[in-house]
């Protein structure tokens, strides 16, 4: 290296070791004269790790930075390092460093000094000596950049964010992208890291952490895309639910058929997977948009795209509890293209066929709906069309017929369904076992279902609430209330809690026995360890039974309970204590409420 006023060549030598374990780089740079003497030298630390072909290129522009401090002007350097020349010169683009890191170096060493490298920083080989411009120019100072820096070329963010440490990744990106992200920029990066999901979401977080991005459904979109292809579908799905709910400019339009209409446009671009539509429906039906679910799959079906066919049965099961399963009947012969043969759609003049095939799951959602709704009929005519249709029922298929038949007290034919199960090797699910067993308990077949009780555990099937349920309503209606209580008590220990149902059965239960101590304690066991509401019914037998005993003042303070509770008296309430005041010989007293009844119920029939 030289300057103009110096009479001589001196030799300069610059080294950057690196630290891997301390993720840094150090700067060494020692100008010395024909015979040895130092000019000048300076030291610098990089806290960041780069590449060893660029350290060295720093090191080369750092030697450039502590010759112009030490006095020399016009400095030439001569190198035969060709990689060292090319990337000086940016002609090996995909090692972006440099632009970005020169100027952060110089920066932090110049401090108060203002100079400008020129635009002429000559390499050259030793035989040849061509003459080689380095084509940057750079003004540098303590001051903050100008606001008018150009933003850094997508390649250079992509060569970042793959490149660097996950510790300096982000710090990094910060210092070189200060201003952000348009949303089309993040796409083009997004587009860049397709076959990093992981990293791409990364980046998308941080972007919003940061504020460097006012993501659009466009930028949404590509990212969900490419975590679809990803297969990291949990987290597509989450954007998803974001997106659909970010502020729609376009009132007229649903947010999630405007996030549709984006994901159909950049498909191809994103060499997406096609169940990103069926990720679509679902999360639009889990926030309740039905008419927005309802609209897609439509547009899908006439563009001949299909559909899974969970992501069907999710349709009409959503449909079926919000609109009623008759709705959901008609979705399900639409979606599955059962009203016509078949379903044709042009495109580029081609006519194609979309046919999906319903399954046991689309059944079986039909059939719970039309048996949630009392339609008994239609849960038979749903067993008869899938059977038509080639489909093989499971065990909650039978479960649900067999608590149609078990409603309307058709046990011998629920018991031959049981076999069916049997013979065909399905196995039977506590589900399957309870409807059984309270069919049988419902006609005080009491013993049928002890021995199906006994089996299932034979069989290894855990017992639930609703199994120990059934038992204690079965028991209760063929009057069998110790046995009841047995149960009732195996069900606690067993750590299930009862419903209210179930303490007024044995409310009930115990009051016709007279033994209403027994069934006060039951229902203070239930208020205060399940904390269970007392029902209208479970009052009512307490203050009968008392009555009936004579405990007329125990019976009042019930029915001040009742009162407190919200309960009105009732002429079966009037009745009671009249009884019970007569068999005091109260006539008085039974007179007076007489009286009170009669004008309460002409009250009531004038009101």
């Amino acid at each position: 290296m030289h300057g103009c006023s110096l009479p001589s060549f001196v030799k300069v030598t610059t080294d950057a070791p690196v630290d891997s374990v301390g993720n840094r780089i150090g700067l060494s740079v020692v100008i010395r004269d024909h015979i040895g003497k130092v000019l000048s030298s300076g030291v610098k630390c990089l806290d960041f790790l780069i590449s060893p072909m660029i350290a060295k290129v720093v090191a080369v522009l750092f030697s450039i930075i502590v010759a112009l401090e030490g006095g020399f002007t016009s400095p030439t350097i001569e190198t035969d390092a060709s990689n060292v020349v090319k990337l000086v010169l940016y002609e090996i683009q995909s090692l972006f460093e440099i632009e970005h890191v020169i100027g952060d170096i110089i920066k932090s060493l110049v401090f108060s000094l203002h100079f400008q490298i020129l635009k002429r920083i000559i390499f050259s080989a030793p035989k040849s000596r061509p003459k080689l411009h380095l084509l940057s120019s750079y003004d540098f100072s303590t001051s903050s950049p100008p606001s008018d820096q150009p933003d850094p070329p997508i390649s250079t963010v992509v060569s970042v964010l793959t490149h660097h440490r996950s510790k300096s990744r982000w710090g990094h990106l910060l210092s070189i992208c200060p201003s952000g992200f348009t949303p089309t920029q993040f796409s083009q990066i997004a587009l860049s890291l397709k076959n990093n999901p992981h990293l791409l979401l990364s980046f998308f977080f941080f972007t919003q952490r940061k504020s460097l991005c006012k993501h659009d459904l466009s930028s949404y979109a590509t990212v969900i895309h490419l975590l679809s292809r990803g297969r990291l579908t949990s987290q597509a799905q989450e954007l998803i639910r974001v997106a659909i709910r970010l502020p729609a400019h376009d009132l007229e339009t649903k947010q999630e058929l405007r996030l549709f209409q984006v994901l159909v446009k950049t498909y191809r671009e994103c060499g997406s997977a096609p169940f990103v539509f069926d990720l679509l429906i679902t999360c639009c039906l889990e926030v309740k948009r039905i008419d927005g679910a309802l609209d897609i799959v439509r547009m899908l079906l006439s563009r001949g795209i299909g559909l899974k066919v969970s992501t069907c049965n999710a349709l009409i099961w959503a449909v079926s509890r919000c609109d009623g399963v008759i709705s959901g009947y008609e979705i399900y012969r639409e979606v599955f293209g059962l009203d016509s043969e078949r379903i044709e759609f042009c495109a580029k003049d081609a006519k194609r066929v979309v046919r999906v095939k319903p399954n046991v799951h689309t059944f079986n959602a039909l059939m719970a709906c039309f048996y949630r709704e009392g339609l008994f009929e239609r849960v038979e005519d749903t067993w008869i069309e899938m059977e038509s249709l080639g489909c093989e029922p499971n065990c909650y298929s039978y479960s649900v017929l067999m608590a149609v038949l078990c409603e309307e007290g058709k046990m011998r034919e629920a018991d031959k369904l049981w076999k069916e199960m049997r013979e065909k090797n399905i196995e039977r699910d506590v589900v399957a076992y309870n409807t059984i067993i309270g069919g049988f308990c419902k006609i005080g077949e009491i013993e049928r279902a002890e021995e199906f009780f006994r089996e299932m555990g034979l069989n290894g099937v855990e017992s639930s609430c609703s199994t120990f349920e059934h038992l204690v309503n079965g028991y209760c209606r063929v009057g069998d209330v110790d046995s009841a209580i047995l149960v009732y008590k195996d069900m606690i220990r067993k750590k299930f809690g009862p419903e209210s149902s179930t303490i007024e059965v044995l409310i009930g239960g115990l009051c016709d026995k007279k033994r209403v101590s027994e069934a006060v304690e039951i229902l203070r066991v239930g208020v205060e360890k399940f904390g269970l509401s007392p029902t209208k019914n479970s009052y009512m037998f307490l203050l009968k039974g008392f009555c009936g005993d004579g405990k007329m003042e125990e019976a009042l303070k019930v029915q001040a309970e009742m009162v407190g509770k919200g309960f009105e008296p009732s002429l079966e309430i009037y009745h009671a204590f009249i009884d019970g005041y007569m068999e005091q010989g109260n006539e008085e007293m039974a007179t007076m409420l007489r009286n009170e009844m009669l004008e309460t119920q002409k009250r009531k029939e004038e009101g």
